[in-house]
């Protein structure tokens, strides 16, 4: 028998569906059927607004973790967020690509699929400490690359400077 996603069920899910919602499609833009929410918003603040939006998606990817996702289901939500958040921390584009990309209605979308499909296994502790470890891994990924990229920025506003 088949286990539907279900939020009397599991609580937290209610959450997640929330969250979600807030982080990705809760806005829409006057006279326009294009939605957006907090994600792109977030990223016009550089570097915290993009990492504010990071902990929130990474909170939401533990929760469904804990609440039964299985470890390829995760393994696709974390790959959703690196997406969102390395193509998302480019000025301007990375906006843009937020509105249009929406990582944590893909995960939730996913875990719905997944527990529809019955394959709903129960809280499993090794892929919370995965999930844990990958985000960590992701987070200091993003920090590092921000850093280069304001590295070579600072680098070539020196060699403009110098030439003045």
């Amino acid at each position: 028998m088949k286990k539907k996603l279900s939020t009397k069920a599991v609580p937290e899910l209610r959450y997640i569906e929330k969250g979600s919602r807030l982080l990705d499609h809760s806005l829409r833009i006057p006279g326009t059927q294009v939605r957006f929410g907090l994600d792109p918003i977030l990223g016009l603040f550089p570097g915290i607004g993009d990492l504010v939006a990071y902990i929130l998606s990474a909170g939401l990817v533990v929760v469904m973790a804990r609440n039964g996702a299985s470890g390829k289901v995760i393994v696709l939500m974390l790959l959703n967020i690196l997406i969102d958040a390395v193509v998302g921390s480019i000025p301007v584009l990375g906006n843009i690509f937020d509105v249009w990309f929406k990582a944590n209605k893909r995960n939730y979308n996913l875990l719905k699929s997944h527990y529809d499909a019955g394959k709903y296994q129960g809280s499993g502790r090794g892929v919370v400490l995965f999930v844990i470890v990958a985000l960590i891994f992701i987070f200091f990924l993003a920090i590092w690359l921000m850093l280069m990229l304001f590295k070579y920025f600072y680098a070539l506003l020196e060699q403009i400077l110098s030439n003045i």
